[in-house]
């Protein structure tokens, strides 16, 4: 038996999200029809919100619903931390052990995927960087080919540029993702980065 289409519709919607699959599609789908009509429609006005609000930081490239984040407003702009994505700035801030700023790059090389140097926020970086006042820059990237290959090219565009360029230790697991790594290992990464 096939599902009446407002909810085959659902489940396509909900199908279209990253990890999820038909069967929790299906569910999703299933617990918004049994949900009250006003818990709907505050689903609906977040997600409404979340389009209409949030956009990225005109300095560092982070979700913010300003035009500079609290972070870039506040915080040491001397020392730039690049991350890949906004989800590892979240899993570094719970470190409580940067009190500088990001830059997030919303991607990593990977020729193989076709993500080459003009599809990540590189020259944005280097446009900071020649703005004055940077001692150091931070590369947290993953440790699986892409990141490293990231990192590696950042640090040899920097090297010219006279500003201290280092690397997060190696506690993380290789391959693994910001998000997913524990604050404590973060945290002894992040102290114990190296100069490269």
């Amino acid at each position: 038996m096939e599902y009446i289409e407002p909810i085959s519709r659902l489940i396509a919607e909900f199908s279209k999200l990253p990890g999820v699959g038909k069967k929790t599609a299906a569910r999703y789908a299933f617990s918004v029809i049994n949900m009250p009509i006003e818990t709907a429609e505050n689903f609906c006005d977040a997600i409404r919100r979340v389009k209409e609000t949030v956009r990225l930081c005109k300095v560092c490239g982070n979700y913010t619903d300003m035009d500079v984040c609290e972070i870039c407003a506040t915080r040491d702009k001397s020392v730039i931390c690049v991350v890949k994505e906004p989800r590892d700035v979240i899993a570094l801030e719970k470190t409580k052990c940067f009190s500088g700023v990001y830059h997030v790059l919303h991607g990593l090389l990977s020729p193989i995927d076709g993500v080459g140097v003009g599809d990540i926020r590189v020259k944005e970086l280097l446009e900071r960087i020649h703005q004055g006042g940077v001692k150091e820059v931070i590369i947290a990237t993953s440790t699986d080919q892409s990141g490293e290959a990231t990192a590696l090219y950042i640090a040899m565009l920097l090297k010219p540029l006279g500003v201290k360029t280092t690397r997060i230790a190696r506690g993380l697991p290789s391959g693994s993702n910001l998000e997913y790594t524990d604050e404590a290992t973060l945290s002894r990464a992040m102290s114990d980065r190296k100069e490269i």
